[in-house]
């Protein structure tokens, strides 16, 4: 379950860094902060699971919509800086926001009950809910990258001036492509706070945005199943 989790956040950042050619080292933001959003959510709020995880999802595509908005423009390592920047932002504030509670974190989140159907406390029915929400994640990056939308994304990889000759407009491109990253990260962070049922810093640290680009660049960068393996 573990593994799944950490492998759809491979996937969410190389379908950035593999198809896009955007380099973000911000993105444990966005895989961090769904994880506090579903974890707040499922415990204090005591909402239901697939609730948690739709709001950890669309969270985090709000923040990488509002840190595309701030960074699309730049490129090359100062996109990255930036992205960087906005993300230590990020870790400062669940360091000190009260519903983080600071180093100690969200511990004891409930898994709860999906759809009023699943108990997810069982272990094998938790396997299989992850399973299926990796599925459901690679679907759409496969998906994304064998479209029009995708094969644009490669031509502004391989040689932006060019794609802007031909006419597109590579900056609604490339943020439509991060907001897709960011999203797909909070969705990949959201059940991880419910597979170790537990949000801590950890998620938000320069360190997990490291660890995500080495994923990549191991598994292999630009390919669909590399950073699973």
């Amino acid at each position: 379950m573990k593994v799944l989790c950490f492998a759809l956040f491979a996937c969410a950042f190389n379908l950035l860094i593999g198809f896009a050619g955007l380099l973000s080292f911000g993105h444990a933001a966005f895989f961090g902060g769904a994880a506090y959003i579903a974890a707040h959510t499922v415990k204090v709020w005591g909402w239901a699971p697939e609730f948690g995880l739709i709001a950890a999802t669309a969270v985090a595509g709000l923040m990488g919509l509002v840190f595309g908005l701030i960074a699309i423009r730049r490129q090359g390592i100062y996109f990255a800086m930036i992205t960087l920047a906005l993300s230590q932002m990020v870790f400062f504030l669940a360091l000190q926001l009260p519903f983080t509670h600071g180093e100690d974190g969200i511990q004891g989140v409930p898994r709860g009950t999906l759809f009023g159907l699943f108990d997810l406390s069982q272990p094998l029915t938790m396997y299989y809910t992850v399973l299926a929400i990796f599925v459901a994640g690679f679907a759409l990056i496969w998906r994304t990258v064998h479209s029009p939308f995708g094969q644009v994304l490669k031509a502004i990889r391989e040689n932006e001036p060019r794609a802007v000759s031909l006419g597109y407009r590579t900056d609604r491109y490339k943020l439509v492509a991060f907001v897709l990253s960011a999203s797909l990260a909070g969705l990949a962070g959201g059940t991880k706070a419910l597979v170790f049922q537990l949000a801590s810093l950890t998620d938000v640290t320069w360190q997990m945005s490291g660890e995500v680009v080495l994923m990549t660049l191991l598994g292999g960068m630009g390919t669909l199943f590399g950073p699973v393996v």
